[in-house]
């Protein structure tokens, strides 16, 4: 690659961080899916021990996700 070819095409910057609309729709859906359960387990009493546990093996889901997603980055 000659300094003409790296003049004209310039490296674009890396990014930083996380994107702006990617987080807000994620903590929108959290705070929406957190507020139905709440609204469920408050509304019908006898689903509380099955949404906990759904929301227990969701958690540990959750976290391998993000384990997985954290070593691949690197």
């Amino acid at each position: 690659m000659s300094a003409n070819d790296e003049q004209s095409h310039p490296r674009q910057p890396a990014p930083h961080g996380p994107d702006p609309v990617q987080t807000l729709l994620l903590v929108l859906v959290v705070v929406l899916v957190l507020g139905g359960t709440g609204y469920v387990c408050v509304t019908h009493p006898s689903l509380t021990a099955p949404i906990a546990a759904v929301g227990g093996v969701g958690a540990a889901l959750a976290a391998a996700f993000g384990v997985a997603v954290a070593l691949r980055r690197r």
